[in-house]
């Protein structure tokens, strides 16, 4: 297997600033929601580095969706 082919073994991962750049907010903001679990948005933790999934970052999306 390639090093960068993504499955479902393999997500793709991304920084905290790539994910608050798709969810409209600053990275200082997710830092903020990790630390007092004000959000359900699951990360990943190897270490001190932190990254989100692409598909938990859309999962999200969907769940803050509203309709009247």
């Amino acid at each position: 297997m390639k090093r960068n082919q993504q499955t479902v073994d393999n997500p793709k991962l991304i920084t905290p600033q790539e994910a608050a750049r798709i969810l409209g907010v600053e990275a200082t903001t997710l830092g903020n929601w990790r630390h007092t679990k004000r959000y359900a948005l699951p990360y990943v933790k190897v270490g001190r580095k932190v990254m989100y999934r692409t598909a938990d970052v859309e999962k999200f999306i969907e769940s803050r969706y509203v309709t009247h």
